[in-house]
């Protein structure tokens, strides 16, 4: 039996540093592009050279992420995914990342099987392709023969991951080290948390015994919807590192010529799709987490069953709390039935707001939203005239500028989910309409929260019991210190005033900073041609000691 190779020290000590340097000059291009040249006057310069930069950026991380694998694969993979967010000079350069994973030699596959059975691979299988069927960042899949004939799929570790994982995350915490030091982050993100939550769930796809309880369960969820089909897991060639499945791998669900060319219409997968994730999120509270354009199939038609959506690996999945699906729950019930109050009160139940957020300005945002752009299809949505999101920008410009919110660590996997669902709805549709999709769904939960309208009474009258049992002692309190002369008026500046206020300091010390700093330079170039180098230097450092502060602010 042949053994399978593992990365040198060398090599991991290599990579650490290419993923670092690649992460230092992304960084400093663009403070340099889009915060200092901005600053100082250059904003159109900026704004011009955007597309071309962006795309520069994104063709290098891709040819880095082929390089590399691992951790940036999967990166890489949920950013082109983001067709709804990102601009198409981003996701077009990623979007090979679909498909080109490197494969692992097929002989370090087989040692890997090998080791795993403790025997030589044709004890364990009566045949093993050895050319990959599909290769994604942490594992391989081959077809295979079981003992008996039946033709099944083999998901295969990568020799070696366990330390490329490791050397990634270490990047990662660099990188997430220097984002701690922008407060405008920190204050909306735990970043610690979603680094943990994010290793915890990439470690746990490493165990394919996990993985195969995962699909056992997705099978007992579907196991009354015919439309949804889930492989059966043959327990008998599964271990940590291998994990045999039902061969189900058909149309790729991204391949929309011959998803149309099956006579399925894209419209339909679409809706599907949606429904499936609105299930599994919203009712069962445990989801598939990792639905990109790979893990996702069409079933043709057979006969008279009509085509069926196939989900793979599932070894990256969400689990919620009672409290969050309590709260994703109010959320999409207010968004099918614009219900401001329940929608902040989803926000408020999951964690998504900041302390001190003013709810009654939230919901004004809420309602212009509602108001302005609710039922319109995502091709509407982006292609909605620059000059409304001017509007809607200078009514709000106070709630933009502050952003309230929050992101839940617990929710980060939701979060990359329900993106890269959005945008696969939106290739397979461009007309695709999440209001159209969420209100009947909403309705369905109000109905069955309707069938408990004794248990929400009774759950009233208390509230409002203990609310009305404790007046009399807050009354009495503010009485007292009426009397006492602790009562005290805070009276507020209209926020706009304050704002426009601030941004005026704000402009002026910049544009001193700005001219402090041109001049300093043009004095510094003029004593170095007139020969006063040390004078020249002095005034230099002080130059740049000005374009320091313009960037800090």
């Amino acid at each position: 039996m042949s053994e399978a190779p593992t990365p040198s020290r060398i090599s991991l000590r290599l990579r650490y540093l290419r993923a670092m340097l690649f992460a230092s000059r992304t960084a400093i291009g663009i403070l340099w592009w889009d915060v200092f040249l901005r600053r100082v006057g250059l904003r159109r310069l900026a704004r011009r050279t955007r597309a071309a930069r962006y795309a520069r950026v994104a063709r290098r991380y891709r040819a880095l992420a082929v390089s590399l694998g691992g951790l940036w694969i999967k990166v890489g993979q949920f950013l082109s995914s983001r067709v709804d967010v990102l601009p198409v000079f981003i996701t077009d350069e990623l979007a090979g990342l679909q498909d080109e994973v490197p494969t692992e030699p097929s002989e370090h596959m087989t040692a890997v099987v090998e080791a795993e059975f403790g025997r030589p691979i044709g004890e364990t299988f009566a045949g093993f392709d050895s050319e990959a069927l599909a290769s994604a960042s942490l594992g391989q899949v081959h077809r295979a023969r079981l003992p008996d004939g039946h033709p099944v799929v083999v998901k295969v570790q990568r020799p070696g991951i366990e330390q490329i994982i490791q050397v990634d995350l270490a990047a990662l915490t660099r990188v997430i080290g220097w984002l701690k030091r922008y407060k405008t982050i920190t204050r909306r993100a735990d970043l610690d948390a979603l680094l943990a939550e994010f290793s915890r769930t990439l470690w746990a796809e490493l165990d394919y015994l996990a993985e195969a309880e995962n699909a056992r369960a997705f099978q007992a969820m579907f196991a009354d919807d015919p439309s949804v089909r889930i492989p059966a897991v043959h327990t008998e060639q599964t271990t940590v590192r291998v994990l045999t499945l039902e061969d189900v791998y058909f149309i790729k669900v991204t391949d929309y010529a011959e998803v149309e060319a099956a006579g399925v219409d894209r419209k339909d997968v679409a809706d599907r799709l949606m429904r499936t994730y609105l299930r599994q999120i919203f009712v069962e509270g445990f989801f598939h987490a990792d639905p990109h354009p790979g893990n996702l199939f069409v079933q043709p038609p057979e006969g008279e069953s009509g085509w069926r959506l196939v989900f793979v690996d599932f070894g990256m999945v969400g689990r919620l709390t009672p409290e969050t699906k309590a709260g994703l729950r109010d959320m999409v019930i207010a968004l099918g039935t614009r219900d401001l109050d329940r929608l902040v009160r989803g926000y408020q139940t999951i964690g998504a707001l900041l302390p001190g957020a003013d709810l009654e300005r939230l919901k004004d945002v809420q309602r212009s939203l509602f108001d302005r752009f609710w039922g319109r299809s995502m091709r509407d949505l982006i292609d909605i005239h620059p000059r409304e999101m001017r509007q809607f920008t200078a009514e709000f410009r106070d709630v933009i500028y502050e952003m309230p919110f929050q992101v839940p660590a617990d929710l980060i996997f939701l979060g990359r989910c329900l993106g890269i669902l959005s945008g696969m709805c939106t290739g397979l549709d461009p007309a695709f309409n999440v209001f159209e999709g969420i209100a009947p769904f909403a309705r369905g939960l109000l109905e069955e929260e309707s069938g408990d309208w004794l248990d929400q009474i009774l759950k009233w009258l208390a509230e409002s019991g203990r609310m009305m049992l404790s007046l009399p002692g807050r009354l009495d309190s503010a009485l007292a210190d009426l009397e006492a002369g602790r009562l005290t008026v805070t009276a507020k500046a209209d926020p706009a005033l304050d704002r426009s206020l601030t941004r005026l300091t704000r402009a002026i010390n910049n544009l001193v900073a700005a001219v402090a700093f041109a001049v300093l330079l043009l004095v510094g170039a003029l004593l170095y041609i007139n020969g006063a180098e040390a004078l020249a230097a002095i005034a230099g450092f002080v130059a740049l000691l000005a374009g320091l502060v313009i960037l800090r602010r």
